[in-house]
């Protein structure tokens, strides 16, 4: 006899199915992430524009986090990949743009929600993208800028001014005319660069269970240290960098003759011949 629980298999062996659920541990850390963007978006409405930066980068930490733990506790599921599109929508497309219009955007009126739009529209555009090509992409790049180095831009440029002393409406070092079209620039090309075919290193066939040299643990250390020296700046120029990279990679590959898509081409699935360019 077999419960309600157990089926058969071709061979006629019992097998328990497992139950389906919800699983507690991974979808805390993507609960917590939504939290960073949601606080971002409260702090911005508040007037506290660089505890809601330091929100967007807390929510990326978390949002890492939240994959590799359901693998390395094997509790991936269906419903943990959507709950964590639909956070990343938040914390890294809605809150971004949202804080960057609090901030300057809106004294350039139409220009200025417009650009904000922009970037929130380019970020459900690239997570979904993402969602349907994750079987096609060479696994060692993202097809443009992830969402999270998105958000870094636009928030680690309002935290970087902040932490300058620049306020909202008031001039300093530049004028805060100046500073308006800048964010204008950086929302605009972080929000546009997320849905080009352009390739970021993704870092996934980094190794995390494999020794290193002792070289490289000295290495991190001094990344780290480095970065304590003063997280804004530091922070916002590693991110600058990245969000540049891809279109290095990009001239690389094309000057090299290669292939400048991370579109799978094997001739296997003819179907995604419309997905290159």
């Amino acid at each position: 006899m077999h419960d309600g629980n157990e089926s058969r298999n071709n061979h006629g062996v019992s097998v328990r199915k497992r139950r389906k659920g919800i699983y507690i541990l991974p979808n805390l850390f993507t609960l917590a992430a939504l939290f960073g963007g949601f606080y971002s978006v409260v702090m911005a409405m508040n007037g506290r524009f660089d505890m809601a930066a330091v929100g967007v980068f807390c929510a990326m930490v978390l949002d890492s986090l939240d994959g590799r733990v359901a693998r390395m506790t094997n509790t991936q599921s269906a419903f943990g990949e959507q709950m964590d599109s639909l956070s990343d929508m938040v914390s890294f497309g809605a809150a971004p743009a949202l804080i960057a219009y609090e901030w300057a955007l809106q004294g350039l009126g139409k220009w200025g929600w417009t650009a904000a739009f922009v970037y929130c529209a380019c970020a459900a555009l690239r997570l979904a993208r993402f969602n349907v090509n994750t079987g096609v992409v060479d696994k060692r790049y993202f097809q443009g800028l992830p969402s999270p180095a998105a958000a870094a831009l636009v928030a680690g440029f309002i935290w970087l001014m902040t932490e300058l002393g620049v306020r909202p409406g008031e001039d300093s070092w530049l004028s805060w005319s100046q500073i308006t079209w800048i964010m204008f620039a950086f929302t605009l090309y972080a929000g546009l660069t997320m849905v080009t075919n352009v390739p970021f290193y993704s870092f996934k066939d980094v190794q995390m269970k494999k020794s290193v040299p002792f070289a490289a643990i000295v290495l991190i250390a001094l990344v780290i240290a480095v970065i304590n020296i003063h997280p804004p700046i530091v922070l916002f120029g590693i991110f600058v960098l990245y969000g540049m990279s891809g279109y290095g990679v990009y001239a690389w590959r094309k000057a090299k003759g290669q292939h400048s898509s991370v579109i799978s081409t094997s001739t296997d699935e003819p179907e995604e011949r419309g997905l290159h360019k």
